[in-house]
């Protein structure tokens, strides 16, 4: 063949496509991008059609198809590569969507992570009353930043405002002073009333991770042996502590879970 003037050699175009030379000559030997001319020493020479095959190629790359499947669609007549790469486009864009959607709920838990309750000091006393101390965030995520149930704490909190946590205050002082009346009046743990405030209790921690009864039980279990617990529930009502834990445990039972050997997970 006669060697055209615009003709390229195979370092000129590996270098124009961005692939590499050794590339050029697989494809060249597999069938995929055979160069239209050679010089006289055998060198290939590319040719303006041959560069727009390549592109071609790269973009089907690209969209995940392999070699064979390319040459199909470039060397197959009844193949039109017009509606073919529409089609390939339509997947793109959904793609390219839910990827999208995944990098969102990524910066979302990202976000929760590393947020926890997102209130100032003064907001924090402000809202749970000034026995509540700001460094007991740090203290309990230093303590159980690495579990599941922090992970779901931070996610589930993460969007919540000053607003929300008011709301969440008023409804934990509600259900304290509830307990609190419940034991003055001596309702009897196990009772039907007090498996109802127990259930009332759980469902007031299952707002913020998945709180089961034995889990619900090894909460109760770290009220008695928590001092800070333990001195705020006797604030409320002398004895407290102890009666939640009880009504809590007899709740449990009647759910199938033995308090004695009740655990986290």
């Amino acid at each position: 063949m006669t060697r055209g003037t615009d003709d390229l050699t195979v370092g000129r175009v590996a270098a124009l496509v961005g692939i590499s030379v050794r590339t050029l000559h697989h494809w060249d030997v597999i069938g995929l991008v055979v160069p239209s001319e050679r010089t006289p020493a055998g060198y290939r020479l590319y040719a303006a059609d041959d560069v727009a095959r390549i592109h071609r190629v790269l973009v089907y790359k690209e969209l995940g198809l392999p070699l064979a499947e390319i040459a199909r669609l470039l060397d197959d007549p009844a193949v039109d590569p017009r509606r073919h790469l529409q089609r390939q486009r339509s997947e793109l864009v959904g793609r390219i969507s839910r990827l999208e959607d995944m990098v969102a709920a990524v910066d979302r838990m990202l976000e929760a992570t590393t947020s926890g309750l997102r209130l100032t000091p003064a907001e924090q006393v402000e809202i749970f009353g000034t026995d509540w101390q700001p460094e007991w965030t740090a203290d309990a995520e230093e303590r159980w930043g690495d579990t599941e149930a922090w992970a779901q704490y931070s996610a589930r909190t993460a969007a919540l405002t000053p607003a929300d946590w008011r709301v969440a205050a008023a409804t934990t002082e509600e259900l304290n002073a509830a307990l609190a009346t419940a034991k003055r009046a001596g309702v009897d743990p196990g009772s039907t009333e007090a498996n109802a405030l127990a259930e009332r209790h759980r469902a007031l921690y299952s707002q913020y991770f998945d709180c089961g009864h034995a889990r619900h039980v090894c909460l109760a279990r770290r009220f008695l042996e928590d001092a800070d617990f333990a001195t705020y529930y006797e604030s409320l009502e002398p004895g407290l502590t102890p009666w939640l834990y009880d009504t809590v445990a007899a709740n449990a039972s009647l759910h199938g879970v033995d308090p004695a050997t009740a655990s986290w997970d």
